[in-house]
């Protein structure tokens, strides 16, 4: 039987979630407190821009960029047929609009909005302006699922403009349960009501819950067995929201008492520092190398130092399964969201390629994240796509190295040494009236001036007829430099 943890831990500053299964880390969630995520935050907006073009709008909520709307988005847009009427129409610059975050900005792109709003509570998602009562797909039986959805109509009363989605924690919950949910996510509507009605656009309406709070709403399955928690103040704090909106987590609940850091006891720390590296180990002597860009994530698969019992083939299709169930686990634990390409190891025997792709799709099933796995490619690539809901773990905790911006590599010493001299040949030109040019650089640039290429220093002199002094900057990094004359 699957043994499921969550672990919490929680600072002024930052929270850190850490679903564990069978004592291994399988999920991870950061939340800084100066960074809140947005997603599910509703807003009174204000239409900056109408593009009929996209069949889109700019919406201003607030934020440094403006949100993007798209006409499939807007609930009143939408005719009975299902179509969608030009955006056009449906909306206008200068218009107020109730909206909600369903993507965070990433990189150069604003929040992704809709006008559909849903409320999450306990059990139940409240949609107030959709008429649709649904039942979560992972509560995968048929009587089950048809108890829960005759439990909710017969609650619903008639007049109800709004529909209820049952979360898949609801399994098995009863009718009182469910009531008492309804009563509280209505409440909540009409406080995000009331205040849009006297708040002038852009203004925030209502903020989700803080990443430990959600974990109890969200994370927690009919899996966990227990929930540990790091502080007896954030244990008291979280004991006390969920005798109200999470009773079953209550008994669940437990206060740490190690000596050591919760995440450190578990060797979480180390995990979340493998997971920022570009190469993951595989216990077979495979690797994979992990490559992410704005426009996609690419996985190579390699065997390493792992040599078959067998014959080759072997080899590759033991270090291909190992490689698919732990790139469903790297995604998970990096966030990595949108295109994702992997290039495993090339397989002779369609048996082979077949098996490893139903194992990459097993291993993803468990992902809470939609993810799509597509067929092996003519190349042999197999592409993925995941949900990007918010930013990546990379882009949560690093920042782009000041030194290369983020390539990855910089330019090498001889490499700005020839840079540098093309450019005192272009100010010689313009000002030739120069006595002397001096060169301030980092120690390597300036050995490789004194050493390597003295004799093409000289020559840049003679040819100048000017003297060319050297003087070091340690503070510069290789790549930069100055160039002045007198």
């Amino acid at each position: 039987m699957v043994n499921e943890e969550l672990l919490i831990d929680c600072t002024p500053q930052e929270t850190r979630v850490a679903v564990m299964v069978d004592g291994v880390l399988e999920d991870l969630h950061i939340e800084r407190r100066s960074q809140r995520g947005i997603v599910c935050n509703v807003y009174k907006g204000k239409v900056t821009r109408v593009l009929p073009g996209m069949q889109s709008a700019f919406v201003d909520i607030g934020l440094e960029r403006t949100a993007f709307l798209h006409v499939n988005d807007i609930h009143f847009a939408r005719r009975e047929d299902g179509s969608y009427k030009p955006i056009e129409y449906a909306v206008h610059a200068g218009d107020s609009i109730l909206v909600q975050v369903t993507k965070e900005p990433i990189g150069t792109k604003g929040a992704r909005l809709t006008t559909t709003i849903s409320l999450a509570g306990n059990k139940l998602v409240y949609m107030p302006k959709e008429k649709h009562i649904g039942v979560s797909q992972r509560i995968e039986g048929n009587k089950e699922r048809e108890r829960l959805k005759s439990i909710i109509t017969a609650l619903v009363p008639e007049d109800e403009k709004g529909g209820y989605i049952v979360r898949t924690c609801a399994e098995g919950s009863s009718g009182e349960q469910f009531e008492q949910d309804m009563i509280y996510l209505k409440r909540l509507w009409k406080q995000i009501q009331d205040k849009a009605g006297v708040s002038a656009a852009p203004c925030l309406l209502y903020q989700d819950l803080y990443l430990e709070e959600r974990a109890l709403r969200d994370l927690m399955s009919d899996r966990t067995k227990r929930i540990l928690v790091d502080t007896q103040s954030n244990y008291d704090k979280l004991r006390d929201f969920a005798k109200v909106f999470v009773p079953n987590a209550t008994a669940l609940l437990e206060r740490y008492v190690g000596e050591e850091p919760l995440f450190e006891h578990f060797s979480i720390d180390k995990e979340i520092s493998n997971a920022l590296t570009r190469r993951v180990d595989l216990k077979s002597g495979g690797y994979l190398i992990f490559d992410q860009t704005e426009a996609m994530t690419t996985i190579d698969v390699n065997t390493g130092g792992y040599v078959g019992k067998r014959d080759f083939s072997d080899t590759v299709f033991k270090t291909n399964l190992e490689a698919a169930r732990t790139i469903a686990r790297q995604l998970r634990l990096r966030n990595l969201g949108g295109i994702i390409i992997v290039d495993f190891i090339d397989m002779d025997r369609d048996a082979h390629r077949e098996a490893v792709l139903a194992e990459l799709e097993k291993a993803t099933q468990a992902d809470r994240v939609h993810t799509t796995v597509s067929r092996f490619t003519e190349l042999g690539l197999v592409e993925m796509t995941r949900k990007r809901m918010r930013e990546s773990l990379a882009h949560v905790l690093c920042e782009p190295c000041p030194v290369c911006g983020g390539r990855g590599e910089i330019r090498t010493a001889l490499t700005v040494c020839y840079e540098i001299m093309r450019e005192i040949m272009r100010e010689w030109r313009h000002y030739r009236e120069a006595k002397e040019f001096t060169i301030v650089a980092s120690q390597t640039v300036i050995d490789m001036f004194l050493e390597d290429e003295s004799e093409s220093l000289e020559n840049l002199q003679a040819v100048i007829d000017c003297e060319v002094s050297l003087h070091v900057e340690t503070s510069y990094s290789q790549e930069q430099y100055d160039i002045t004359f007198s």
